[in-house]
């Protein structure tokens, strides 16, 4: 396989967006959030709320010392909002196990509260500097186009992090350089529905181009529609909750006017059991 590394660096040095998480002395719970809040959601929509979150909770203590309502509102139309909850609990666990410091260490990372695998490593290469494989989708975008040459990736699996691991330069620091580098290379120039194979650093040794760009398939899970979905009727309960000028509605109020009766139940039913929304003698409120 060719060493992809050298171009990457080249390339990320001179082509890098500037985004807050990338800046020197960041900090560690700041990438930390900007983690939870870029699963799934588009970089310019995260940007204001990012920096509005770290400006009112600095640091995790000051968010555990917050209710969890307070985490959900302040989420506001982010989406998911299981992550706020989640990030909350977190700051929770690294303020009482950790002294407020977020661990570097990939296992301690993994036990807290929302974090996954990919987060994990992620807050240790970016925020730490150790060297591990990082992969997101558009990371195993370049990673199926430059060397399987596949149009799209397949599902994702542990090979991802064994062929980027492949690509990693022994140095902890040119490492995390390659990690950011190949999700940059993904999210502006290697793009899902028109790569700009011209304006790619890995162009001349790239194993889907020198195979003519073949369509091989998209195996990846398509989205559900958001438009009449529960997830929009969850939404329009939050919404509710979070502009609320007290702390409980009365259940019969919460988006009475919702096209479907039973899917605004339903909406409601699953924001409680996800320890989203609390229900008591006719009120709805989020957590406390």
């Amino acid at each position: 396989m060719p060493d992809l590394a050298p171009p990457l660096i080249a390339w990320y040095r001179e082509n890098a967006r500037d985004l807050p998480w990338r800046r020197p002395g960041f900090g560690a719970w700041g990438v930390l959030v900007s983690e939870f809040m870029l699963q799934q959601t588009p970089v310019n929509r995260v940007i204001p709320h990012l920096e509005a979150w770290l400006e009112r909770w600095p640091t995790p203590a000051d968010l555990a010392a917050e209710a969890p309502a307070e985490a959900v509102r302040q989420w506001a139309n982010l989406g998911y909002p299981r992550r706020a909850l989640w990030l909350h609990r977190a700051a929770v666990e690294i303020r009482d196990r950790h002294g407020n410091v977020v661990p570097s260490d990939v296992d301690a990372l993994l036990a807290l509260t929302g974090v996954g695998d990919y987060t994990a490593r992620a807050v240790s290469v970016f925020a730490y500097g150790m060297r591990h494989p990082v992969v997101d989708t558009n990371t195993r975008r370049v990673l199926a186009r430059a060397v399987d040459g596949r149009s799209q990736p397949g599902p994702p699996s542990r090979r991802d992090l064994a062929a980027m691991d492949a690509i990693l330069p022994h140095d902890d620091t040119e490492a995390a350089i390659v990690n950011a580098a190949m999700m940059e290379l993904g999210a502006t120039v290697c793009t899902a529905r028109a790569p700009r194979c011209a304006a790619c650093p890995l162009a001349h040794m790239c194993a889907w181009r020198a195979a003519g760009s073949p369509d091989t398939g998209d195996g990846r899970r398509k989205q559900a529609r958001y438009e009449g979905s529960d997830r929009q009727a969850r939404g329009a309960v939050l919404r509710v909750l979070r502009h609320a000028t007290v702390h409980s509605v009365p259940l019969d109020a919460v988006i009475a006017d919702w096209p479907d009766p039973l899917q605004r139940d339903r909406a409601i039913d699953s924001l409680i059991a996800d320890g989203l929304a609390e229900a008591s003698e006719g009120m709805l409120r989020l957590p406390r």
